[in-house]
């Protein structure tokens, strides 16, 4: 059983987080390609956040919500 847990730890060790240890070897030698990734994730992320709200509005639009009292077992 021990032998499991190591073969776990050696494949993400060595294959599951390679994409991290590149990401982490380019941040150290250009600030502006590691920021070029993380303003790529914002702007993803925040194109999300505006399609969901888009979507959210259009169900509110159409009356498609229940919005009783008794909707919802929680409340």
């Amino acid at each position: 059983m021990k032998d499991f847990f190591y073969a776990i730890a050696d494949f993400f060790v060595d294959y599951g987080f390679a994409p991290y240890d590149a990401l982490r070897a380019m941040e150290l030698e250009n600030w502006w390609t590691a920021n070029m990734f993380s303003w790529l994730f914002t702007i993803i992320g925040f194109a999300a956040f505006i399609y969901w709200m888009k979507e959210l509005k259009t169900f509110n639009d159409n009356n498609e919500e229940d919005k009783s009292v008794s909707a919802h077992s929680f409340l």
